[in-house]
């Protein structure tokens, strides 16, 4: 028989899931001010193999426009400096030594409404997930009624949990793009 307090425990975890994701895009989503997270897309070739940059250098913040990328292999800099100018964040990095340094240049108001309908986008296709989630797991209670005996209030309850659950979920979701877009809109 199924395990109801299993299936909203699962569902739970997934949507935790679903957010958590969510956070990591919305880091990697160029705002006006420096954040190291924006960088961790970027792969350096590295020996021939594709190496995301966090593994080849440390990122910090040197004040609020200015990042600073300190390479652990003096080797690899010029392999970074490349891998930053390839990819799309259109920042230019600067060599001093063994230390890139990148100005992040203050957004134009038309790159700040693509960047706000990127993050909606974005937003969006994790509430469908979040969705998805909700429809699988009423598939699941309606499942174990038919096949297992689950009395119909109780499958009437369990609906109701998952629905609390994606209600939350979304709401967090609705908030976390109010905080980006405010973070993209500030100048």
């Amino acid at each position: 028989m199924i395990n109801t307090k299993d299936v909203v425990r699962n569902l739970e975890k997934e949507m935790e899931s679903v957010t958590r994701d969510l956070r990591r895009e919305f880091a990697a989503i160029r705002t006006g001010r420096a954040n190291p997270a924006i960088l961790e897309r970027v792969m350096v070739e590295y020996y021939g193999t594709p190496t995301p940059l966090p593994q080849l250098a440390t990122v910090s913040v040197q004040d609020s426009r200015v990042l600073v990328v300190q390479p652990w292999d003096r080797n690899a800099v010029k392999d970074i400096e490349k891998a930053i100018l390839k990819s799309d964040l259109a920042l230019t990095p600067t060599v001093d030594g063994a230390i890139i340094r990148i100005a992040i240049p203050p957004l134009t108001a038309e790159r700040r409404n693509e960047l706000t309908k990127l993050a909606r986008k974005i937003a969006e296709e994790h509430r469908v997930a979040i969705r998805n989630l909700r429809r699988d797991a009423n598939e699941q209670i309606k499942k174990a009624e038919k096949t297992e005996g689950l009395s119909e209030n109780e499958s009437r309850r369990l609906q109701e949990e998952v629905q609390k659950l994606t209600d939350r979920f979304i709401a967090q979701i609705d908030q976390l793009l109010a905080e980006k877009e405010k973070e993209i809109l500030e100048v």
